[in-house]
């Protein structure tokens, strides 16, 4: 069964969120894979300023933006849990 959001095909959970909301979650939350501090940095400035934008949009009176700034402020919230798992170093815990 192949799933559509207006007019585009979904390929999956996540980018079926992605069309649905409106929300790139990778923008948000990182990705999976490695990003140079650079990178990271212009991606946060990116999340920080269409989260603004969603926030004023809510303050305006659109409750899809301001649904969409919770989605958004919570995934950038959260650490993908390879990314967690990579970024760990062996020996630097309370027990080393």
């Amino acid at each position: 069964m192949r799933t559509f959001v207006a007019g585009q095909e979904a390929h999956g959970d996540i980018e079926f969120a992605e069309l649905a909301l409106g929300i790139d979650v990778d923008l948000f939350r990182g990705p999976l894979e490695f990003e140079t501090d650079a990178e990271r940095a212009a991606r946060e400035d990116a999340a920080r300023d269409i989260l603004a934008d969603l926030r004023t949009e809510a303050e305006a009176g659109d409750d899809i933006a301001g649904w969409d700034a919770l989605y958004a402020d919570a995934l950038t919230r959260t650490v993908p849990f390879l990314r967690a798992v990579r970024d760990r170093r062996s020996g630097t815990g309370e027990a080393a």
